[in-house]
């Protein structure tokens, strides 16, 4: 084989190989728990008469935003330029860019996304959106436009109580026109095991919005969307009586956080990361070749570890913990180490399934022990 080549993997339809045969590390997605997350939280918020607009972030694959749409999605929210590109290119019609076009560049590609139709932007202030507006009015291009309000992150977002005066300066704008209000209730994270303490924050975030959203319709301006999103709130937020819309991402795969937090169990986590044991030179400790470029390091993730070490099968195994990694090397420790030996095959449910996408540039969709299929994973930073 040719320095630098890769080993044969899956990679088409019809096409399956050996999870065993696959290079590793690798990024692999269990097609059959991934099939159930759309279905059930697509058929709770039907059930509700509520959208399902998902986060497009945790994946970043078409193929997936495909399986979404075809359980039903209304509409896809996105993060970053490269997301709503590629959405739009891919014949997405309802695109949500949920993070403040700010600065030349994007207010520039903004203007040129607008244009294409079907894109909505997210704006809390007159200073992030005054750019936008002067430049769209310019290309005559119209701004549909919903208002971000905190409900408790502390992040972006209007505090409630000054929603009616930001849309009463915004409506002074050119070009710009109010479709509603979102907020990102990711405060709820920091409950970690309380239950029902993040579901009780979950239901007054949605409250809080939909008072919002009825102030504003008081004062005179239209607001038929009312937009909750997160999946630690999934079961909560977007049940609360006014809300239209629900943007959950991660629950497309879930992750270890979401199972600290409640929202899963280990059998619905649908994304993990193939390594192989690649070393064993010291009592205690074994060493993989996943290490923090195949991982997510993300700040909220579970404390001390950096993912939950399963089984070929995708069962956590009892007394290993991924501790720390180096960029290409992963250490595992505890007294189930003892049992690992060079070339055993293990798989690790990362700490944060969005974060973790964001380090790969493909996916592996398997079934059982066999990948069946490779998807690439594209508008990445």
């Amino acid at each position: 084989m040719a320095a630098g080549r890769r080993p044969p993997a899956a990679d088409g339809p019809g096409v399956t190989t050996a999870l065993a045969d696959l290079p590793t590390p690798a990024l692999l997605v269990d097609r059959e728990r991934m099939e159930a997350n759309l279905a059930a939280m697509a058929a709770a918020y039907r059930a509700a008469g509520v959208a399902l607009r998902p986060h497009f972030k945790t994946s970043k694959c078409v193929a997936v935003a495909r399986r979404q749409l075809a359980h039903g999605a209304a509409g896809f929210t996105c993060a970053t330029p490269a997301e709503v590109a590629l959405l739009q290119d891919a014949g997405v019609e309802d695109v949500l860019w949920a993070h403040q076009p700010v600065g030349p560049a994007k207010v520039a590609f903004a203007v040129g996304a607008l244009g294409r139709g079907g894109l909505t932007v997210a704006l809390d202030s007159v200073e992030s959106a005054e750019p936008l507006a002067r430049t769209a009015e310019a290309a005559g291009v119209a701004v549909p436009y919903v208002l971000e309000v905190d409900t408790g992150l502390h992040r972006a977002g209007v505090d409630p109580g000054r929603a009616v005066e930001v849309a009463g300066a915004l409506a002074a704008l050119p070009a710009l026109s109010l479709r509603g209000v979102i907020t990102h209730e990711g405060h709820l994270a920091a409950y970690g095991p309380d239950r029902a303490g993040l579901e009780a924050a979950g239901a007054l975030a949605g409250r809080t919005l939909v008072q919002v959203a009825d102030a504003l319709r008081a004062d005179g301006h239209a607001c038929p969307l009312v937009s909750v999103g997160s999946t630690p709130g999934a079961n909560s937020a977007p049940f609360a009586p006014g809300v239209t819309e629900a943007r959950p991402g991660t629950y497309v795969y879930y992750d270890a956080n979401q199972v600290r937090l409640g929202s899963a169990g280990f059998d619905q986590c649908a994304q993990t990361v193939l390594t192989r044991v690649v070393s064993t030179q010291r009592a205690g400790t074994v060493i993989v070749d996943a290490g923090i470029k195949a991982m997510s390091s993300d700040a909220i993730a579970t404390a001390g570890v950096l993912g939950v070490v399963c089984d070929l099968e995708g069962k956590p195994l009892d007394g290993v913990e991924f501790t720390t990694g180096h960029e290409e090397h992963g250490f595992l420790t505890g007294p189930g180490t003892d049992g690992l030996r060079v070339g055993d095959l293990l798989r690790v449910i990362p700490n944060h399934a969005c974060g973790t996408t964001n380090m790969w540039s493909g996916l592996h969709l398997v079934d059982g022990a066999r990948a069946v299929d490779h998807h690439p994973i594209e508008a990445r930073h």
